[in-house]
């Protein structure tokens, strides 16, 4: 077959590999990994010669790229294949006749290209070079087996059958030749910067702290020179984790957090200015949930911190997610996580009731399990450090900070409350170092600031810590609950007041505490005022933390007084406002109508039409069932007028109805029982005998 000279190359259905190769992107394809594709048979020599040459021109861009490692390998073997795009080029430029013992070449040659594309990416990656100069063994094996195994294509290549120059010919020799020669080896500055880091781990797993000049040269080496640039590091690294621990690859997790638990204290320690200060609102602003309220420690599991898929129950009664006590079990550990009790055994029983809840709360708000567990953290990550170097460099790490705080310059201070901010995030472990450090009471002195970075920066951080039990007692006993509710009513900020209303959720989450906070005259006026002034985050925080407080009855008074029944309608019908809005805004309502005088407050403001038109016409199980529970309330505490009012719209019958058959068991109780009170209004109204109040105790014996 003849190749004509500037035919279009364009690939045939039977044969798509640089697609293929430019979907396995940073993301999407694990690091280290080499999915290649063999060329399959009807290939044709046009399409197979294209691709070569598109493979090959890619290789050689690799030239320009940074590579901290390996440069040596990777310089080699971009020489070898630039050499061979020569070849190539010849082939398709003069329109040569390819035999198919050089297509067969060919295509081993283009499945080793794809590979070793695959290499120099992973090699030029930004954030892996720590990773990648800890794998230089592997790396350069890699390296090595490659250039062999381009050696051995060459060496089949019948190049007398390609009618080529001859100088062409012989750089196909040459590069033959030098395949099977070269010598791939670690090279030796990767070697000693390898070294040092091992020397550093090693030293941190001894309790020693790591001189500053060791730190600086490694970093120096891999060109990280930027707290950005150790960030990005830290970001791959957590990546990876989790990665290895949704694939069960437990091998590599010690050491891997040993590397992170590194490159946290170099980014908290060796860097100085925060030159990428990244918004870390996605974690602060809309993440609470008036779920984690109303079940602080009974959906989530305490290992992992995620939605449980099978939760089971340990001798202790305390309940785990079943894939996360058993690692812990599979550790060695023979004590209940949460309650440091020895267990009497490691039997698990099923927690069916509680499965069925997180079932239907998942289904109600669109979560997939699947994903759930996708997403689930090993242990090693949450309740205890990863290693025993990790360990000891977050106790290092917490301890600097603690001082940066309390003696640092304003700027020192302000980068200290964001790097404690970031290693708080969703990690028991770090918390707990931090906590213990003493990092909470200086923190709250920064909440004095005129700073907007630094007084956000502190509240964020303060959030963040107070999801620990430990964090949450020792912010109230130093005094942060009259700091926290400042920043609340007056922060510099919006963002710092909603960071505020989180963190007033959090410490809500303890009964002594829903008392102390309501009773500060401040308090639950200054979250009704920011559900009037938010954003759509602030008000769901306000929402949330209000929720909470109600969780102790004697705040309903206070939650009434403050005005803010009528603002949770204006919600209700602002159509543009968000679903979970709505959602919360209806909680509290259902929860403030439990009472007379909530009942009252929500009767007076004409409500009855907007919630039985959410209950007709909402899509959210949660929203239908607090639109009962409210209707129920009101017609248990209101009486006959609210009874008459609800018992002239026929329609609210079929949607009662449906949530009996297709609703929470919780909502297809309410609905029975407001049926039961419709019904006989009906009946008592046809009768002419009237129709008495119908009081809340005759209306809940029903459920």
């Amino acid at each position: 077959m003849h190749i004509k000279k500037h035919t279009p190359l364009i690939l045939s259905s039977v044969f798509s590999i640089p697609p293929m190769i430019k979907n396995y992107n940073c993301v999407e394809r694990r690091i280290l990994s080499f999915p290649a594709v063999h060329p399959c048979e009807a290939v044709s020599p046009a399409t197979l010669l294209g691709s070569l040459i598109t493979l090959s021109q890619n290789i050689n861009n690799y030239q320009s790229k940074f590579l901290a490692t390996q440069r040596r390998n990777a310089r080699e073997t971009i020489r070898q294949i630039g050499i061979l795009l020569v070849f190539f080029e010849e082939i398709r430029d003069r329109g040569l006749i390819v035999p198919d013992s050089v297509v067969l070449c060919l295509s081993e040659l283009h499945l080793t290209f794809q590979k070793i594309r695959f290499l120099l990416e992973d090699c030029s990656r930004e954030g892996a070079r720590v990773w990648i100069l800890m794998k230089s063994e592997l790396v350069a094996s890699q390296f090595r087996v490659l250039i062999r195994t381009v050696a051995t294509a060459l060496d089949v290549l019948p190049l007398n059958l390609i009618d080529v120059c001859g100088e062409v010919k012989e750089l196909v020799e040459l590069v033959a030749k030098q395949a099977r020669k070269t010598k791939i080896d670690i090279d030796p500055d990767d070697e000693r910067a390898m070294r040092r880091v091992l020397s550093v781990l090693n030293r941190f797993e001894k309790g020693i702290q790591p001189e500053f000049h060791i730190l600086k040269s490694v970093l120096d080496y891999l060109e990280i020179k930027r707290w950005s640039d150790c960030n990005k590091e830290i970001k791959f690294l957590e990546e990876e984790i989790s990665s290895q621990c949704v694939d069960g690859e437990e091998r590599e997790l010690p050491f891997l957090s040993s590397l992170l638990g590194l490159m946290s204290y170099c980014r908290g320690v060796i860097f100085d200015t925060l030159d990428n200060q990244n918004s870390d609102q996605s974690n602060v602003r809309c993440n609470v949930e008036i779920l984690s309220c109303l079940n602080p420690e009974d959906f989530r599991c305490p290992i992992s911190l995620e939605l449980m898929i099978d939760p089971v129950t340990v001798s202790t009664g305390q309940t785990y997610d079943r894939s996360s006590i058993q690692k812990w079990f599979k550790a060695g550990n023979a004590i209940c996580p949460k309650t440091g009790e020895k267990l009497k055994n490691t039997e698990l029983v099923p927690n069916t009731n509680l499965r069925k809840l997180i079932h239907q709360f998942c289904a109600d708000n669109g979560v997939s399990l699947a994903k759930t567990g996708k997403q689930s953290r090993d242990i090693t990550r949450t309740i205890i450090p990863g290693s025993p170097a990790a360990a000891e460099a977050m106790k290092f790490l917490s301890k600097f900070l603690a001082r940066k705080l309390i003696f640092g310059p304003s700027e020192q201070k302000n980068k200290a409350a964001y790097e404690i901010r970031l290693l708080a995030k969703a990690n028991i472990s770090n918390r707990s170092c931090l906590i213990e450090a003493g990092t909470i009471p200086p923190l709250l002195n920064l909440l004095f600031s005129f700073d907007k970075s630094m007084q956000e920066n502190a509240i964020a951080a303060l959030l963040k810590i107070s999801k620990h039990a430990s964090g949450k007692k020792v912010i109230v006993e130093s005094g942060g609950l009259r700091l926290i509710l400042a920043v609340l009513k007056r922060g510099i900020s919006l963002e710092a007041r909603q960071i505020a209303a989180a963190t007033i959720f959090y410490l809500s989450s303890v009964k002594g505490y829903r008392k102390l906070i309501g009773e500060m005259p401040e308090a639950i006026p200054a979250l009704v005022d920011l559900i009037k002034e938010g954003t759509a985050c602030g008000k769901k925080n306000a929402l949330v933390a209000l929720f909470g407080l109600l969780l102790y009855p004697g705040n309903y008074q206070r939650v009434l007084d403050a005005g803010c029944v009528p603002l949770l309608l204006d919600i209700l019908l602002a159509s543009s406002d968000k679903h979970e809005l709505v959602t919360d805004s209806l909680a509290v309502l259902a929860t403030l109508a439990e009472s007379y005088d909530g009942t009252l407050a929500i009767l007076q403001t004409s409500s009855l039409p907007i919630i039985t038109r959410i209950l007709q016409s909402s899509t959210s199980q949660a929203g239908k069932e607090n639109c009962v529970s409210i209707l129920l309330s009101l017609c248990s505490n209101g009486g006959d007028e609210a009874i008459a009012v609800l018992a002239k719209d026929a329609s609210i019958m079929s949607s009662l109805y449906s949530l009996i058959t297709d609703g929470t068991t919780y909502a297809s109780k309410k609905s029975r029982s407001l049926l039961k009170i419709l019904h006989k209004f009906h009946e008592t109204s046809s009768s002419g005998q009237g129709c008495q109040a119908f009081t809340h105790e005759q209306s809940v014996h029903t459920w």
